[in-house]
């Protein structure tokens, strides 16, 4: 018998770890609430995690089992689980940041002292970090490159789900959770219980019936104006993806070879879109390259400068920012939709992360930390690659001369306002020219046309030389 750990891989298809696990032997799959992942998590992310928990353990139940569930240190849990089954092994697919790594390490010694098997799959990403390397052999720190031997590399298939005769009867399952303190059997914790209250805005649907709905339609239309409609707010014109592939509710070889049939199925120039929405695949498996190797991106700077960034952190400033309320439609409209969806269009979210970074001049941490509690989709390697690509203090960083004007953003990418006026009641009646110039408007108009909706917090063409200022002193620019 084989003990299946479940983590970021919330389904029973195209699971390679699961699949491993019931090659030769019966499976009892586990999940365990592991205390001090939760210290880093948001009620956005635990509210779809339960959900896809629940689906996951329905779909064991239909087929004559159920989920062991665990609450507590998996260093002790996986190891107590294992030896009171007397499994031959226990099978989980890695996962590559450094608590996660930390973590498993723990895991793999503890089983070793018990005298069990183990075997930790590569499944998360398609190709296993440190298999795409420069010509030196060094893990790549520029996308460009990264991408061109991603793409040109084969993928491989979809893995099958398990027969379900292969896992294990509920008596087995019971046994444990007689013997094993803090295990239970299909019993799933209320959010109250792990410490958290319900989120206050809406959080998409979770478990895998509902990521493979997303991936349907966005595979029989949005793909094919990916290119073109992707950094439009507005627009239907991205997957919704994100939250299910952090989680693993759907598989990424799945979602691979949903985009290669449409691919196919159309052919000629849209192929171009298509391909523009697996680079996006890439970029995801970019950064968690990227963090494998540099673990500390998650808290350090990637780049070194020659002195420490003056961040300006101002409080007053950064409060502003995190409700929506800085007079900058684009970026307010973006962190109130962040709030009432836990969610943000990823081109707002690099317009909000720029204006953090250089306009108000704080630190990138703030931002990261802000995303990571209300973000339904925060990944710790994305999240970490974005906001020091938009801070300029990461690997294949936008350069720090090179920064967003947020009226700018918002007059190209949502031009007729309607994204903002979705997110900006206040602005609801007001012309989108007036909201694209909302900073050039005196106070008197700004009263006249939307006297609730604050006037601009910092001037944008100050703060960018004060931004210019501050990274070539950290540069040591003379």
């Amino acid at each position: 018998m084989h003990l299946y750990w479940h983590r970021r891989d919330l389904r029973t298809a195209d699971n390679r770890g699961l699949v491993t696990a019931a090659a030769e032997d019966d499976v009892v799959p586990c999940f365990v609430f592991d205390t001090e992942v939760l210290t880093h998590a948001g009620s956005p992310r635990v509210r779809y995690l339960l959900d896809a928990l629940a689906e996951l353990r329905a779909s064991y139940r239909a087929a004559g089992s159920d989920l062991l569930v665990g609450r507590g240190d998996p260093r002790t849990l996986v190891p107590a689980i294992a030896t009171t089954l007397d499994v031959d092994r226990v099978v989980w697919n890695e996962d590559y940041t450094g608590l996660a790594r930390t973590r498993d390490a723990a895991v793999r010694l503890a089983l070793d002292d018990a005298g069990v098997g183990r075997e930790s799959v590569h499944d998360a990403i398609f190709h296993q970090p440190g298999s795409i390397t420069t010509n030196a052999g060094e893990p790549y720190s520029v996308y460009t490159y990264f991408w061109k031997k991603w793409r040109d590399r084969e993928k491989p298939d979809p893995f099958p789900t398990p027969d379900g005769d292969r896992f294990a009867d509920v008596e087995t399952l019971e046994s444990v959770a007689q013997s094993v303190p803090n295990v239970a059997v299909g019993d799933l914790p209320t959010i109250e219980d792990l410490g958290f209250d319900e989120p206050a805005g809406d959080v998409i649907s979770a478990g895998t019936d509902a990521a493979r709905r997303r991936l349907t339609d966005f595979c029989e239309d949005a793909i094919y104006r990916y290119e073109a409609d992707r950094d439009y707010p507005s627009r239907d014109g991205t997957s919704k993806l994100s939250t299910d592939l952090k989680f693993g509710t759907i598989g990424i070889r799945e979602v691979y070879a949903a985009t290669v049939a449409a691919r196919e199925t159309v052919g000629g120039k849209r192929d171009e879109s298509v391909e523009e929405f697996q680079s996006q695949l890439a970029w995801r498996e970019f950064y968690t390259h990227v963090v494998r190797f540099n673990p500390n991106v998650v808290s350090e700077n990637y780049k070194e400068f020659a002195h420490e960034i003056e961040w300006r952190d101002d409080t007053d400033e950064l409060a502003a920012w995190k409700s929506g309320s800085t007079g900058y439609p684009i970026v307010d409209a973006g962190m109130r939709q962040l709030k009432a969806e836990a969610y943000m269009h990823n081109r707002v979210r690099m317009i909000v992360a720029s204006f953090l970074t250089k306009d108000l001049l704080c630190d990138w941490r703030h931002g990261y930390a802000h995303f990571r509690e209300y973000l339904s989709d925060h990944d710790t390697a994305n999240d970490t690659g974005g906001w020091q690509w938009a801070a300029s203090t990461g690997t294949d960083a936008q350069p720090y001369f090179r920064i967003f004007n947020p009226m700018t953003q918002g007059e190209r990418y949502d031009p007729d306002a309607v994204y903002i006026k979705q997110y900006v009641p206040e602005l609801e009646g007001v012309s989108p020219d007036a909201i694209h110039d909302w900073h050039e408007l005196s106070d008197a108009e700004r009263t006249r046309v939307a006297p609730d909706y604050p006037a601009p917090l910092v001037d944008h063409s100050e703060r960018r030389e004060m931004a210019l200022a501050m990274f070539e002193a950290a540069r040591g620019d003379d």
